[in-house]
């Protein structure tokens, strides 16, 4: 028979045991800094009817961005996440999903957080990320059940358009990520105002390469770009995109004209 003072010695080193293989608490989701709020939506997230969180904040300053009031990190959010969470409660049953937008979603800590309390209150989770950060964004895929990812050109084309260096490589990483992982995902590309078809069919081409499905080419809003220099294209969106193989995809879409 043990004696107490040796079983309360083996609790204790047990409990230390556990203690080492707890992993680091995430940040509380309290903590996300959100710039903005859709309480219903019906094209973020395909086929669910949702609502998006716009995350405050992003690494890169594309040329095209309109959502210019999200980009800097120090703002802080005008919609605490408190607020966010009571919403859903009232919408169990009556809404499927929350998007978490940007911004760049995954630039804060605290999104795992956030995603987790939405999925805890059996929510589905979608995310509208540039890819700019792709080991945040391997944590959370198995959080998340569908995302929506920007892939801005070919990678050595990144940086006339984010202003930062190697972006296109994070990026493409991401991708490879996400595909490697069956995570369902639509991949959106805004074309730039001076592309001509051969560069676009070259992007779409090696986007279907790498093993995409569901590809989306969006026009470029220059009323509202970051960019004010940036020109509407004087083509049409179906002849810019004449040269693609649609058919090299299982879906195919456009935004905008």
């Amino acid at each position: 028979m043990s004696h107490p003072l040796n079983q309360a010695t083996q609790q204790h080193s047990l409990d230390c045991t556990e203690s080492r293989l707890k992993p680091t608490p995430t940040p509380d989701a309290d903590r996300l800094r959100i710039g903005g709020f859709t309480r219903l939506t019906t094209i973020d997230y395909p086929g669910e009817l949702s609502a998006v969180v716009f995350c405050q904040g992003c690494p890169w300053r594309c040329r095209y961005c309109h959502n210019a009031d999200l980009l800097d990190a120090g703002t802080p959010g005008f919609i605490p996440w408190p607020d966010i969470r009571g919403f859903l409660e009232q919408r169990i049953g009556l809404l499927d999903a929350l998007v978490f937008s940007g911004g760049e979603p995954t630039a804060q800590s605290a999104l795992g957080a956030a995603i987790r309390e939405t999925r805890a209150l059996g929510f589905k989770v979608g995310l509208h990320t540039g890819g700019a950060y792709p080991d945040r964004l391997r944590a959370l895929l198995p959080l998340v059940d569908w995302v929506g990812l920007d892939i801005k050109a070919l990678p050595r084309e990144y940086p006339a358009i984010t202003g930062v260096a190697d972006s296109g490589l994070r990026a493409w990483e991401s991708l490879d990520l996400l595909l490697a992982a069956r995570v369902p995902v639509e991949v959106r590309t805004t074309l730039m105002p001076d592309w001509t078809p051969e560069q676009i069919a070259e992007l779409a081409h090696g986007i279907a390469d790498a093993g995409v499905e569901h590809y989306c080419i969006q026009a470029c809003d220059t009323d509202h770009a970051l960019d004010q220099g940036l020109e509407m294209s004087l083509a049409g969106m179906s002849e810019r995109i004449g040269l693609i193989k649609t058919q090299r995809f299982a879906s195919f879409k456009t935004r905008g004209t």
